[in-house]
């Protein structure tokens, strides 16, 4: 082990340990097995389910809340192609379509718009009074109202009718919840709604919570809510089944001995990466980018909770040069670390080379070293007398080193589906979706550890830097921030409008890990204080099955 010069005692964060241990061990494949019994129900429902929505009148409400009830169960992935076609002639039709009623037109425009398509914020106009206000008719339609309130999280820039329709329905719903009683199925439905909008929410956790509020709506399709619950146990079973993969290499590495200071949270950066993508065909991206989330967890860890500056500038060059023989110049205690990153890397290039994907690795690795670079630099700050740079300085390094650069190209390597040179060089010219993710989980990570960092002694968080450079108030610098949060959601919304930069299904990862950080730092660091909320998301999505 080496040691540190004796003038600098080592700062040790003092992380509770792992919750789960190696739990996920005991979930053998016999275990997660599905039967071929279960396989043929399932089949048999998905058939009769594509039916029910080829059969259903193209444009007509039936065909609406039927799509929307299937994205929200979670199936919605089995009948992409059917939904897309669906609602581009949705989109197509409601141009003609002149209806008064709140629900359904709040309906078409969330469910146009998370496919893409741009249909003007105009078609509220109808519902409001000469001075822009909505009418207060509306506030005894309930169901109106909470349309309203989920469409309106797909408002872009500049929307003002939106962000009236947020503000109305918001308040109203508020008051609304109060007075529900608790049995009510729609206050829990509100409820959820208030603190979780759809556009901010996991597929995985949306799914397992919509599943028990669509239950108890009694004009639920029986059908589609028993094919929900059986493919949902069938995914977590799949689910687990990775997992127990994952643990085992997580074991063999037996980092909890070797490098006892950093977070041991193996499952929950698993959880965090099926949020990223939770469907079947995913699998082999998915544990990648688990093995990458892990390492770079660690590397953070090394960074912020450990290791002398002296350490880091060898650290951090043996990672640029990104090379076995770098090992020999790194301290002892860094080298087991530094050995799994170049290993986890390599695995993917032996997978890739085979399909003549090598590119895509060597995009991951620049942008793992640029993420490098930026902790550096903040080590840097951090080492010079605690030097608090300019607020424009540190938000540049602070967007890079928040690590959802890295995650966006790293998330691709593993996919199936082609993606083009041009999108990973895209990708590393910083563009506005992947800035606007990067941001949110900049600020809402150092609002919620303000505190905590500044006890620490850590590098100045931007709302240090911002509170220092402009003479703002602790309150004032987090009002100012949760302001740039929500401006950065419109921006991603706004990167949705086709026609598209990238295809789809690339800015549907950066929107996804976009949601994971608003679960994980709504209140607090969920993942650094993995015992409370974070616990039993994970307990509900990987371990409790739903009953049929």
């Amino acid at each position: 082990m080496t040691t540190s010069s004796p003038n600098k005692s080592r700062p040790l964060a003092n992380f509770h340990s792992t919750i789960w241990g190696y739990h996920f061990l005991s979930y053998t494949p016999q275990l997660t097995e599905t039967t071929n019994q279960e396989k043929v129900e399932v089949d048999e429902y998905k058939e009769r389910i594509r039916k029910m929505l080829v059969e259903a009148p193209e444009g007509s409400l039936q065909k609406l809340v039927l799509i929307d009830a299937m994205q929200r169960l979670g199936v919605a992935y089995h009948f992409d192609n059917q939904i897309e076609t669906s609602i581009q002639n949705i989109f197509d039709a409601f141009k003609q379509n002149d209806d008064g009623n709140l629900h359904v037109v709040s309906l078409y425009f969330r469910l146009v718009r998370q496919q893409g398509h741009y249909m003007s914020s105009d078609v509220f106009k109808k519902f409001t009074e000469q001075d822009g206000k909505f009418k207060e008719t509306l506030t005894n339609d309930v169901q109106g109202l909470l349309s309203l309130y989920e469409a309106s999280h797909l408002r872009v820039r500049d929307e003002e009718i939106l962000e009236e329709a947020l503000t109305f329905t918001t308040t109203h719903l508020e008051s609304i919840v109060s007075n529900l009683s608790n049995n009510n199925s729609l206050k829990v439905e509100v409820t959820e709604a208030l603190s979780q909008p759809i556009r901010m929410t996991l597929p995985r956790v949306g799914a397992k919570k919509y599943i028990s509020i669509y239950e108890n709506n009694d004009a639920h399709n029986h059908l589609l809510l028993k094919f929900a619950k059986l493919d949902f146990n069938m995914l977590q079973k799949f689910h687990q089944r990775e997992l127990s993969e994952l643990t085992r290499w997580w074991k063999d590495l037996d980092f909890a001995n070797k490098i006892p200071y950093a977070r041991d949270r193996l499952v929950e950066c698993y959880f965090w990466i099926l949020g990223v993508y939770f469907e079947p065909k995913y699998s082999r991206a998915r544990k990648m980018m688990t093995k990458v989330l892990k390492i770079t967890s660690v590397i953070d860890d090394t960074f912020d909770a450990y290791a002398t500056y002296d350490e880091l500038v060898t650290f951090t060059d043996a990672i640029q040069r990104w090379d076995a023989n770098a090992i020999d110049s790194i301290p002892q205690y860094m080298r087991p670390a530094y050995q799994a990153l170049l290993d986890i890397y390599s695995e993917m290039e032996q997978v890739l080379s085979k399909e003549g994907k090598l590119d895509r690795v060597y995009y991951a690795k620049y942008e793992m070293k640029k993420l490098v670079r930026a902790y550096f630099k903040e080590a840097q700050w951090l080492n010079d007398d605690n030097h608090i740079p300019k607020y424009e300085e540190h938000m540049e390094n602070a967007i890079v080193s928040a690590g959802y650069m890295m995650g966006a190209t790293n998330c691709l390597v593993g996919m199936e589906e082609f993606i083009s040179k041009e999108t990973f060089e895209w990708l590393m010219n910083d563009p506005l979706i992947v800035r606007a993710s990067s941001l949110i989980g900049r600020a809402m990570d150092d609002i919620v550890g303000h505190e905590v960092e500044q006890e620490r002694g850590h590098v100045a968080s931007i709302i240090e830097c911002y509170m220092k450079e402009y003479g703002a108030s602790k309150q004032e610098s987090y009002i100012k921030f949760q302001k740039e949060v929500t401006n950065a959601w419109k921006d991603i919304n706004k990167e949705f409008v086709r026609p598209t930069e990238v295809p789809m299904f690339v800015l549907e990862r950066v929107l996804n890990l976009t949601r994971v950080i608003d679960m994980l730092y709504k209140e607090e660091d969920e993942y650094t204080n993995a015992k409370g909320k974070l616990k039993n998301m994970i307990n509900s999505i990987l371990i409790e099955s739903i009953k049929i």
